[in-house]
């Protein structure tokens, strides 16, 4: 008897590119998540990601847990130069100077946040979409690499003093975290991120 073809479920298309991704895909991207920590970990990993590719990201990324803290933003925002030096001769992570040096800026400044709004998790799901953001090109669904909204987020944050978190980079974060849902319509994981996303927003009030 012939053996049982199993068939891939349906995915996205750039999740199809590597397992890595394909993994990724099916259990994080696009899933809500309440932590302030897992949201202030995508913040940093989103603009490391910055002129490289998220597959480079992804294989890191147990080690920038470990040398960041587990992106506990209070501890980050207590390293000092000694840190960055440290964390520059980590070949385990991205070894970047300007980005090492927002990322525990940006800590400090999520710390800030805590202190004037009560919450990072509230202040940032309130940047989420009601309807995700879709073009249509030559009669295809496609998904863009920024809107009026990831930009305004990225403006807001810089106003308080974030760094490496433009309009682009806010998108994609936005993508992985559920405030847009980006999945497509006919990916396995859609409908069961959207039920999570909907949950999320529930008596949330969004930002206009």
């Amino acid at each position: 008897m012939d053996a049982e073809i199993i068939s891939e479920p349906k995915r996205c298309l750039w999740a199809q590119s590597h397992s890595a991704h394909s993994a990724y895909h099916d259990a994080e991207w696009g899933r809500p998540t309440s932590d302030p920590h897992r949201l202030f970990e995508k913040i940093c990993l989103e603009g490391f990601q910055s002129g490289l590719s998220w597959l480079t990201i992804l294989q890191k990324r147990e080690r920038f847990r470990y040398v960041f803290k587990d992106f506990d933003f209070e501890k980050v925002a207590r390293f000092g130069e000694s840190d960055v030096e440290r964390l520059l001769g980590d070949a385990g992570i991205v070894r970047h100077r300007g980005k090492i040096e927002a990322t525990i800026n940006n800590a400090q400044r999520a710390c800030e946040l805590v202190e004037t709004e009560g919450s990072l998790t509230d202040w940032i799901w309130a940047w989420a979409v009601e309807v995700p953001y879709r073009e249509v090109i030559e009669g295809k669904k496609t998904i863009v690499s920024k809107t009026e909204r990831s930009a305004a987020l990225a403006k807001e944050l810089k106003s308080m003093g974030w760094k490496f978190f433009g309009p682009t980079t806010a998108y994609a974060f936005m993508q992985s975290e559920g405030l847009t849902n980006d999945h497509d319509n006919d990916c396995f994981v859609y409908q069961e991120c959207e039920t999570l996303r909907q949950a999320m927003l529930a008596d949330r009030e969004l930002r206009p």
